[in-house]
């Protein structure tokens, strides 16, 4: 395993970090997730592999992700060997209060994240979008009492155009709270739209990139096709479908024939070649089949040619904004 500094801060992260939307408890808005029998192996085999950077939120699976991966990791793991991040913003009750980042509900969600996963502290507590609801410094100051209270050791952002992000640097720094270190932005060979501002501005910065869906929702990975996209996941991720089009298939077709003549999955061209990006942190890999864990850190070690970066990449089109 490859290990590399999250951004400019002295902490250092396994090259792939694990996604845990997967695992939990399988419920009408995630039908497809694991149950906690089937999600503990992958966990201890990304453990195995040299994994140390693992990513979950308190919506995946109504808070179970969290208690699921919480409770793994403390079987598997010393708490100080792993880097454990999560999210709020997203609904977790009914309630007027129980969403978005305002000062109540972030104090009120960490403690919850940390009742859920059985620790003290998460090392990233991440915002999972932009609140436009609520004053920019008002989560600000709200996150950096969330860090001066112990409850996380870093925090950093999601999906949210390049202004919004500025603007959050600009107000920690204009009243000495805490800056963001990393970027979750949806990134990945059919959507590149980050690259227009994020991500430079995300180098200009020294700021982390661990980019969500780097395999496209399992489009990238070979095992769909524009005649065969029948998954559990592709038919009932309505999210995921609303992200990618069938002119899509032109550059999934690119990854697969690429991988045929090196004779490695598709999975790993598609990561080798976001890996080639330097601005690139950990893309925020999912696994829910044997071999996927094996597949990314596969990656690690191919070194895609630039004539095979350009091929993979000359039929990308502009995209709609997605993913905010």
């Amino acid at each position: 395993m490859d290990y590399i500094r999250l951004g400019n801060t002295g902490m250092m992260v396994s090259r792939i970090c694990l996604g845990t939307m997967t695992y939990g408890t399988p419920t009408e808005r995630w039908p497809w997730a694991l149950n906690e029998e089937q999600s503990r192996p992958f966990l201890r085999q990304a453990l195995d592999l040299g994994i140390n950077f693992f990513d979950t939120a308190d919506v995946y699976s109504a808070g179970a992700s969290e208690e699921v991966v919480g409770r793994a990791l403390r079987d598997f793991a010393r708490r100080d060997e792993i880097v454990l991040a999560t999210k709020v913003y997203n609904p977790m009750g009914p309630g007027p209060n129980d969403r978005g980042l305002s000062r109540k509900h972030i104090l009120s969600a960490i403690d919850a994240s940390l009742k859920r996963l059985g620790t003290d502290y998460v090392d990233l507590y991440q915002i999972h979008r932009w609140d436009a609801n609520t004053p920019i410094e008002e989560t600000m100051e709200a996150l950096h009492d969330v860090v001066k209270a112990g409850k996380a050791r870093y925090i950093g952002a999601s999906s949210m155009y390049s202004w919004q992000f500025a603007k959050a640097q600009y107000t920690a720094d204009r009243h000495g709270w805490t800056r963001f270190v990393s970027m979750q932005p949806h990134y990945n060979l059919v959507y590149r739209e980050e690259e227009r501002e994020m991500l430079p501005f995300c180098a200009d910065q020294k700021i982390a990139v661990i980019p969500w869906s780097p395999l496209a929702r399992g489009l990238l990975t070979g095992g769909r096709s524009k005649e065969r996209n029948e998954t559990e996941r592709a038919r009932t991720d309505a999210f995921g479908r609303s992200l990618y089009s069938e002119a899509d298939f032109s550059i999934a077709d690119r990854v697969t024939e690429t991988a045929q003549q090196r004779g490695i999955p598709a999975a790993q061209v598609a990561l080798a070649w976001m890996l080639s990006k330097p601005v690139i942190t950990a893309p925020i890999v999912g696994a829910s089949k044997p071999g996927h864990i094996e597949d990314a850190v596969g990656a690690l070690s191919v070194r895609l040619s630039e004539e095979e970066i350009r091929y993979l990449e000359e039929l990308y089109q502009p995209h709609p904004v997605s993913g905010m």
